[in-house]
C-alpha cells in the first residue's frame, strides 16, 4: 500500500469515527449512518490495498522463482 493512499485511509476512518461520535453526542441519526459509512470505506480501502500488496508480493517471488532456473 503506498505511504499516500494509507494516509487517506486513516484519515477517512478518523473522519468517519469524529462524525459517528458527533452523532452519538447530538443524537443526529445521519451523522452516525455517514460516520459509519466513512469508516466502512475506509476499511475497504485498506482491504483493496492489502490485495494490491499481496499480488505484488506474490508476483516477486515468482519472477525470482523463474529467475533461479
Amino acid at each position: 500500500m503506498s505511504t499516500e493512499d494509507r494516509a487517506k485511509a486513516i484519515g477517512k476512518n478518523v473522519e468517519g469515527k469524529a462524525q459517528e461520535i458527533f452523532g452519538n453526542i447530538t443524537g443526529n441519526k445521519k451523522d452516525q449512518a455517514e460516520g459509519k459509512a466513512k469508516q466502512a470505506e475506509s476499511a475497504a480501502r485498506h482491504a483493496a490495498e492489502d490485495m494490491k500488496d499481496a499480488v505484488k508480493n506474490l508476483t516477486d517471488k515468482a519472477k525470482k522463482a523463474i529467475d533461479k532456473l
